[in-house]
Parts: structure tokens; C-alpha cells; sequence
């Protein structure tokens, strides 16, 4: 989401000609875009893997952006991450996405004790900058000051974590085209329409590139990817950003993702990556939690994305996900205030989540998109989750490989996984 500053019965199915990799934790691995007849998909050392992916962060209640689990001492975060990367290896998750300020130590230790990988995500200014010692908090790419900075930054990021066991690929930026509009860091209402001779976009996306390429020279072995803001601008991404390797997503359409993966594929041509979606688990009419709607929206979110993988006779263009996400953010609504209160009301408004949508009113509840609830911290700041139903239907979902499934198989597993869920209302 906008983030702020800083079994059943087995079928016998056909097996296509490939398969998910497993991770491999004695050699250099070579990561990399594949495309063939079948589709786009991501290959380690020629072995396809889908990525079924989770937008994972820690803040204990109380605490908000300013909180850093890297500044804790070496056994709390070793608390942590074992706490919660194991119900992460669990659920099925291989891949989580992490901004640049994890040690590449603890990404290190993620992949070789729990097998997840990491997607490293530089922010690129999206929250603002400080330029010759004065805040600016909104960031003009057009200044040569601006962009002088953050591809120093961009080298600094990637020789920070080349070579580093457990990286999948680089992320660049975060919806940064939303900057270009919202006042703040917080939440808003989804700009609507573009301009494609928008200056400040144009600059934006030049931008991006050349920092794809910065990080080109120094790693091959590792794909590049821009995080966007839905597809805003995406005929601009087309003309500007031909050294990116994958167009990262941030994508809150409702259930369904509608046409998303056919105008991808129309206009950008390359593969898609959903780096974000997923769906708040409170009724803002009824003010009551909605475990259920929640794991509703995201069955069907996931659905679409499996079956535009390559091979599955669609767009054939998507590489995996990111849910979002997989804890509340008790701070996300204000930010500063009222932090060990997990609040109920509604920052911007959706009208793709139906289920508690009121015309002329905000439903859309910052704090309560996580896939479990979170407990309050004992006195070393580590918590217990309590998983809601969307992490048990998304354990079952992530059981399913969609380079050894066909499209009939994931529509029935789906299918009969829905009905679970309707059956626990």
C-alpha cells in the first residue's frame, strides 16, 4: 500500500515442460527474465519460479515509520525474523520485499535458514529528500541537483547488495507517479487521468531508466524492476523505460484486476509484476472486522495473477505477486498519533471493494490490511500475530505450482477453496 516516508482431492493433471525451482545455497545464482512461446516468467539457473510474494514489514504496536528492527540488538531481530518468516515458509511464501535499509546479513540469513528470497526496494526519492541541507518533501525529477543524488544513491544500493545470497532482483521506486500528485506521504484518494506531456513524469521516468541501467553495469546476474502507481503513465513507462526489465504494480482495483494484464501486455510488452495488492479486513459500514471479504477479494486477486502466467493461455505476462500485506499498521492512519490504538477510520475511498463501499464515503482502512492481527509487544518489542482467514486460504493457495498446473486445475482449486471460505461467514 502507499507506504510512508521513509487439501482437497488430488487431480492428475498434464506437467508442462517446466517446474519451480528450489533454492540453491552453494553456488552464485543467475536470475533472469525468461520469454518464449508460453509467456514471460523468472528463472533461476534456467528453472522457472512464480513468485508468490508478501509485502512484510515489523512495527510493534506503538511505534510507527520512525521504528527501525535493525537497530535492535542481534537476538531480537533474530527473535523476529524466526517468528515470522516461519509462518511465512509456511503460508508458502518464497520471496518477501524489503526496502534498503535491511543489512544484507539478515537477507542473508532469511534465504539460507527459511529458503525466502528477497526483493530489494530503493524508495527513489518517493518520500521526499534533503538537497544541500533543506528538507524537500515532495521530489522534482527534473532537477539536476535531484537526479545527481539519487543515482548516487542508486550505486551506493546496488553495491551494497550485489553479491549478497537471497536477493531475487532490484525494485526501483515506490507508485512515485502518486508523488507527483499527493500533498503528503499519506494516503489519498488515486489521482485519475494523466498527462502524457506531463514534464515532471517525463523526468520521472527518464530517471528510472538510467538507474536500471546504473544497476546493469554492476550486476547482470539480477533483473530490475520499477515499482508504479497502477498503470498511470504507462505509455509513457513504454517510450522512457526500455532498459527496465519488469513493471512492478501497485494495483487496488477491488476483485478483479480487470484489464490489466492485457494492456501490459499491448503497451508495454514486457512482463508484470503485481508488487502490491490486497484488501483491508474492516467493514467500515458496519464497523466490524471482515475476515471473510478480505479473503475474498484476495482469492480472486490471486486467481487472475496465476492465470496469466506463462502458459496458462491468457495474457501470459505476469511473474507472481506481492500481497499486501501481512500484518496491520496500527500507525498508518495519522501517522504520529494515537499509535497503540488500532483505528477504524477510513483514509480515501475505492469503489472496487464493494462490500462496504457508500457513495460519498471513505471505506478504505489504512491499519487493517494485514493477513493477520497483530498483539501488543512484551518488553523486548516482539509480538504475536494471529492469522487471519486470508492467510489460511492464501497457505492453501500458495500449495499450487502454476508451472506444473493447468488452467482447469487452478480454476477448480480455487473454486473449492472460495467455497470453504463462504462456508465460515
Amino acid at each position: 500500500m502507499k507506504t510512508v516516508f521513509l487439501s482437497v482431492v488430488a487431480l492428475f493433471i498434464t506437467v508442462p515442460a517446466f517446474s519451480q525451482s528450489m533454492p540453491d545455497q552453494t553456488t552464485k545464482q543467475e536470475i533472469k527474465v525468461m520469454n518464449d512461446s508460453r509467456g514471460y516468467l523468472l528463472a533461476i539457473d534456467g528453472k522457472p519460479f512464480f513468485l508468490k510474494g508478501m509485502n512484510w514489514d515489523y512495527f510493534p504496536i506503538g511505534t510507527n515509520y520512525t521504528y527501525s528492527l535493525w537497530e535492535q540488538s542481534e537476538n531480537v531481530i533474530q527473535a523476529a525474523l524466526d517468528n515470522e518468516m516461519s509462518l511465512l515458509r509456511k503460508m508458502g511464501v518464497n520471496v518477501i520485499r524489503q526496502y534498503n535499509t535491511i543489512p544484507p546479513r539478515w537477507i542473508k540469513y532469511i534465504y539460507e535458514v527459511y529458503g525466502i528470497y528477497t526483493m530489494i526496494n530503493h524508495s527513489f526519492g518517493r518520500y521526499g529528500l534533503t538537497i544541500n541541507g533543506t528538507w524537500h518533501g515532495n521530489t522534482d525529477y527534473c532537477r539536476e541537483d535531484v537526479r545527481k543524488l539519487l543515482l548516487q544513491e542508486v550505486d551506493d544500493f546496488v553495491n551494497t547488495y550485489h553479491g549478497t545470497p537471497g536477493v531475487l532482483m532490484y525494485l526501483i521506486g515506490n507508485e512515485n507517479n502518486y508523488g507527483l500528485f499527493w500533498a503528503g506521504a499519506e494516503s489519498e484518494d488515486l489521482p485519475v487521468g494523466e498527462n502524457l506531456h506531463d514534464r515532471r513524469a517525463r523526468c520521472l521516468y527518464e530517471l528510472l531508466n538510467e538507474a536500471a541501467l546504473r544497476i546493469k553495469a554492476v550486476d547482470t546476474s539480477h533483473p530490475v524492476a520499477i515499482c508504479n502507481g497502477d498503470l498511470q503513465f504507462l505509455d509513457v513507462i513504454a517510450q522512457e523505460c526500455k532498459d527496465v526489465d519488469v513493471l512492478g504494480v501497485n494495483s487496488y482495483r477491488g476483485e478483479s484486476f480487470d484489464t490489466l494484464f492485457k494492456e501490459v501486455k499491448e503497451k508495454w510488452g514486457k512482463p508484470v509484476l503485481l508488487t502490491e495488492f490486497g484488501a483491508d479486513a474492516f467493514n467500515a459500514v458496519t464497523k466490524q472486522e471482515a475476515q471473510r471479504e478480505q479473503a475474498e477479494i484476495l482469492l480472486n486477486n490471486w486467481q487472475e495473477i496465476y492465470l496469466n502466467a506463462a502458459g496458462m493461455g491468457r495474457c501470459g505476462n505476469c511473474l507472481g505477486g506481492f500481497t499486501f500485506q501481512f500484518s496491520d499498521g496500527w500507525w498508518k492512519y495519522g501517522q504520529t498519533k494515537n499509535l497503540d490504538v488500532h483505528d477504524t477510520h477510513a483514509s480515501w475511498t475505492n469503489g472496487g471493494y464493494k462490500f462496504d463501499l457508500v457513495t460519498g464515503e471513505n471505506n478504505m482502512n489504512e491499519e487493517w490490511f494485514g493477513i493477520c492481527a497483530k498483539g501488543y509487544p512484551n518488553d523486548r518489542g516482539l509480538y504475536r500475530l494471529y492469522p487471519r482467514m486470508a492467510y489460511k486460504a492464501l497457505r492453501k493457495v500458495q500449495r499450487i505450482e502454476p508451472y506444473q498446473s493447468s488452467p482447469s486445475f487452478i480454476e477448480q482449486r480455487f473454486s473449492a477453496i472460495k467455497k470453504q471460505i463462504r462456508k465460515n461467514k
